[in-house]
């Protein structure tokens, strides 16, 4: 594992004094010093900056004080970092992406084609399971190179025609790796470029240094190592608190003696909505923009005929293209659904961060999720007998070893998540992801949804579907092609 510090935000003044050989302290304190002094000082934005800059010691003792004695934490989001993190494994790198209000680009599994390297949890300490976690990833490696191989010649036989067209011989290289590394373990080496302001970083350090696995407590040291010194004011909290310690353990104590039924996979399903969300949109529109009384509105809503209200809503939707978003009204209405997805698919649904997105553990009775490719090209009984001596390890490891027995399950493990979107979240997602460039897994799964949304609230989803349906939507809505934006 490696982990530097790539960057931070400085003062431009800062920066215009080194070109001069003028000595500096390199800091993001001084932004949240000054602007967290606007609110109560008569000096203009400009002249606080160089304030701040002029006497850093100050700019820090201010800091703590707006932070820790008056507890106004946002001035810390001031204050941005950027990170390499390299070398940690597909399982740590889901604990990094849990956070929302941060940026993450990640090495991607589908366009990169892959060299085998993993990460042994140092959990792990005796030879023989050790030699049988290498073996099994060994194995797992392994396939993944023959299959790849297989799934290409596939594909270039298949779609002769693509391979004479410029760059559409990597997509079909990459359409083989995609299928491929669903045998690949979550152990699997990975790095990203994140970059998150102080104030998560202070969250981020809390939750990691309470994780089971040593990977990520690893990574929360080297964070902190890396920042403390450069910006000690602003970095008052990373440790939990007494309530984050004893959180999980409370709600284990809780159920303990409440049996639960056991897992079974089953298709993604709505488990909770906002009732007339049509309504609630048009009634929202209207109150707003006629500061009327919005429960009286609603029920002036509810009187309105289907038709009515249709070409209200086609009206809003007339002049949308496809990369329009719809206003915020649309988030008043919000859907929950629960569904049981593998490593592969989840790597993509995390990225949804505004979105609440609840995961359950890895859990092997649910079954694994087989590229219809790898069936196709008769790989199925092999892949799956890797599964099996897989699961076999995986639950040697796991009466040894607890959670660390996570990292040798692979990227068609599944889990159970709940996610919650509200209906302008949902237009993002299933225009992004029931696209026809998207990954099959997830576009199922967005497609699903797709269809339930559409018989809870009919109208308001109108035009939701993917970017690449949407102007036959459009057409089979207006009776015309939606107009150019160019």
């Amino acid at each position: 594992m490696k982990i530097e510090l790539a960057g931070y935000n400085v003062d431009t003044e800062i920066l215009e004094h080194l070109k001069t050989g003028k000595n500096e302290i390199l800091t993001p304190e001084t932004f949240s010093a000054a602007y967290a002094r606007i609110s109560r000082s008569s000096d203009d934005i400009t002249t606080l900056r160089k304030k701040a800059r002029e006497d850093v010691e100050k700019a820090r003792k201010s800091n703590r004080i707006i932070i820790f004695e008056m507890g106004h934490h946002s001035v810390a989001e001031h204050a941005v970092f950027n990170f390499d993190v390299i070398g940690i494994s597909r399982l740590a790198l889901e604990e990094i992406e849990k956070f929302r209000l941060a940026s993450y680009t990640e090495k991607s599994q589908r366009y990169v084609t892959l060299k085998g390297d993993y990460v042994l949890p140092s959990e792990i300490k005796d030879r023989e399971s050790i030699f049988q976690f290498k073996d099994t990833i060994n194995v797992q490696n392994q396939f993944y190179k023959k299959a790849y191989l297989v799934l290409k010649k596939y594909l270039f036989s298949k779609y002769p025609r693509l391979i004479e067209k410029k760059g559409k011989k990597r997509l079909l290289e990459n359409w083989a790796k995609e299928d491929a590394r669903y045998i690949l373990s979550l152990a699997t080496q990975g790095q990203m470029g994140m970059t998150i302001n102080a104030r998560n970083i202070e969250h981020l350090l809390r939750r990691f240094s309470l994780s089971l696995s040593q990977e990520v407590r690893n990574m929360g040291e080297k964070i902190f190592d890396l920042i403390k010194n450069i910006a000690p004011s602003i970095i008052l909290f990373p440790e939990p608190s007494d309530y984050d310690c004893a959180l999980k353990q409370t709600f284990k104590n809780q159920w303990k003696t409440l049996s639960t039924p056991p897992a079974a996979f089953s298709e993604p399903k709505i488990i909770q909505f906002t009732p007339r969300g049509d309504d609630i949109i048009l009634a929202s529109f209207l109150s707003l923009h006629h500061s009327a009384d919005y429960p009286k509105t609603l029920e002036t809503i509810k009187k309105l005929s289907l038709d009515q209200k249709k070409d209200i809503f086609k009206n809003l939707f007339k002049k949308m293209k496809f990369f329009d978003t719809p206003p915020r009204e649309f988030e008043l209405p919000s859907i929950t659904f629960q569904a049981f997805i593998s490593a592969s698919n989840f790597a993509q649904l995390k990225r949804h961060r505004i979105a609440t997105l609840l995961s359950g553990d890895y859990d092997i009775q649910l079954g694994n999720t087989v590229p219809e490719s790898i069936c196709l090209n008769h790989l199925e009984k092999e892949f799956m007998h890797i599964i099996e001596t897989t699961n076999f390890v995986y639950k040697r490891l796991k009466e040894r070893y607890g959670e660390a027995a996570d990292y040798i399950l692979t990227n068609s493990h599944r889990r159970m998540v709940i996610m919650k979107m509200n209906l302008r979240e949902l237009y993002h997602f299933i225009r992004l992801r029931d696209d026809q460039h998207a990954q099959w897994d997830i576009k199922s799964l967005a497609h699903t949804l797709l269809g339930q949304v559409k018989n809870i609230m009919p109208l308001a989803s109108l035009l939701l579907c993917g970017k690449s349906d949407f102007e036959k939507q459009y057409q089979a809505i207006f009776k015309s092609k939606p107009t150019c934006p160019i």
